[in-house]
């Protein structure tokens, strides 16, 4: 379940033409983007480190807030809050999986205050002629893993991640068009879907 987790936060891309006058993006635009990104709900695609896709809607709340619900024929909803990620498999039934999220590469893009110019942190910043690319690891636990960001421009958009974890296992997440929107509280409540999941 941990590698469908990671899978899903990297399994995002783009479902429609790119523009054509798309340009490589700076640290601080993509920083800047990141912390304004506060609440948001959006359709994913997960291809999984087995190479088995899944799909499903994925509910963003920064700080430290994420909801992905899976479609049928899977049964798994991850969660995270609190500083701690909670992964529910509910054909298996039994306690949830959890750990701790800063542990994650996706702590790195859930955090309060988003820097990516900080020493150390983005280890590679490119641009393939439609999106920009950056792949960040947390620079006092590299160990952790990493997860590589794209986005593309015009207005700046997040379109998909790339989750490498610490057994090198990858996760792709390829997202469709974000929502901005306020999401009740009820979505992040990790003890009121264990409770309901008992």
């Amino acid at each position: 379940m941990r590698l469908r987790f990671l899978a899903v936060m990297a399994a995002l891309t783009w479902m429609w033409a790119l523009p054509a006058q798309a340009q490589q993006l700076s640290l601080n635009t993509l920083s800047n983007y990141l912390n304004k990104l506060t609440s948001a709900e959006a359709s994913f695609t997960q291809i999984n480190a087995d190479g088995t896709i899944s799909t499903g809607t994925v509910y963003l709340r920064r700080p430290g807030k994420v909801r992905f619900e899976y479609n049928p024929p899977e049964q798994a909803l991850v969660m995270a809050n609190n500083g701690t990620v909670v992964v529910f498999d509910r054909k298996l039934g039994g306690d949830p999986e959890s750990y701790p999220l800063n542990r994650t590469p996706l702590g790195l893009i859930l955090a309060r205050n988003v820097d990516l110019s900080r020493a150390n942190m983005v280890v590679a910043h490119g641009y393939d002629g439609t999106a920009t690319t950056v792949t960040a690891q947390d620079p006092d636990n590299p160990e952790y893993g990493s997860i590589q960001l794209k986005f593309t421009d015009n207005p700046v958009e997040l379109r998909q991640w790339i989750i490498t974890d610490d057994g090198g296992g990858q996760t792709t997440v390829i997202l469709g068009a974000l929502e901005r929107k306020q999401l009740a509280n009820r979505l992040f409540n990790i003890e009121q879907e264990r409770t309901a999941n008992r």
